[in-house]
């Protein structure tokens, strides 16, 4: 598959979304437009955690919303349940969506279903107001009502980056235990490679709105193949006084997705660019079985 742009997991899975040359983009005026997600493919496997990570405005939130169709996409396919949702009308996209759901950073706006599949007693908190519950409250009941219309697919969008540590870790067993009962699907979105080790089968890592690197979580953690990810997995914070986080991995702020750099959108702040990497995009190639990586340079495992 070297070269193909698209990242299979298991070449013989189960595969109930198909992503294809996706693209999305904001009209801002003046010439100016918003490139947020650039021609990304990948399929999802049946019963996978696919993570998604990158920094703060890397396209991966908007990656999820536009897989949903919300925003629609600018172009590319997006195939679900071998149904193309791109091209379908309000009402087909309204029929599909009890399949695939989405649970938020912030759950305040969907308290409206309480299961008690979601650890929540009906008969405590069915007069309470949104504001009377906890964190933890609110995010339990945006899982119920994600899972009261029996989805295949859940998107979690940043679900556990509002809550402290004690919480999250309640939530994230909440997600695991929902997903082994039910026989879900996730993609989980976030910011933090630590929560994304705990919870994926499969991690994929964006920067500026393109795939860095696709592989399962040990081979991102201890065969890291792309610059951009190893100065992810520098900065993960570990209890050892002894540890040192990495330095000179990565310089400066991401560019504007307005006017990315040409080439490797990640040259301008990789220690390893060459003017190959200014005048060459690098493709979505495999260096190892399932491991995935757009680098010229690759590091070695």
């Amino acid at each position: 598959m070297a070269g193909s742009g698209k990242a299979h997991m298991r070449p013989d899975g189960d595969r109930i979304l198909e992503i294809n040359d996706l693209t999305v983009e904001f009209n801002l005026g003046r010439g100016k437009v918003v490139k947020a997600v650039s021609g990304i493919s990948l399929d999802l496997i049946r019963g996978e955690t696919l993570a998604i990570v990158g920094e703060s405005g890397c396209g991966k939130s908007t990656l999820g919303k536009a897989i949903l169709q919300l925003p629609k996409p600018t172009s590319g396919s997006v195939n679900f349940l071998s149904k193309e949702l791109t091209t379908m009308n309000k009402h087909d996209l309204r029929e599909m969506r009890p399949a695939m759901q989405m649970i938020f950073q912030d759950p305040i706006s969907s308290l409206d279903p309480l299961l008690r599949a979601a650890n929540l007693d009906p008969a405590v908190v069915r007069d309470r107001r949104s504001y009377e519950f906890s964190g933890g409250q609110c995010q339990r009941i945006s899982i119920a009502r994600a899972l009261a219309l029996d989805p295949t697919m859940i998107i979690c969008d940043e679900p556990v980056s509002a809550l402290d540590v004690s919480v999250q870790a309640q939530i994230l067993n909440l997600l695991q235990d929902m997903k082994d009962r039910y026989g879900l699907t996730l993609i989980f979105i976030s910011h933090d490679l630590a929560v994304v080790k705990a919870v994926s089968t499969r991690v994929m890592v964006m920067y500026l709105g393109k795939v860095c690197e696709v592989a399962p979580p040990d081979d991102v953690y201890l065969r890291t193949r792309h610059h951009y990810t190893k100065a992810l997995v520098g900065s993960v914070p570990i209890p050892d006084p002894d540890r040192k986080i990495s330095a000179g991995l990565m310089q400066g702020e991401p560019p504007s997705t307005i006017d990315p750099p040409s080439g490797c959108r990640f040259r301008t702040r990789c220690p390893a660019a060459t003017e190959q990497c200014a005048n060459e995009e690098p493709q979505l190639r495999e260096v190892a079985v399932g491991h995935f990586v757009a680098c010229h340079h690759p590091l070695e495992a």
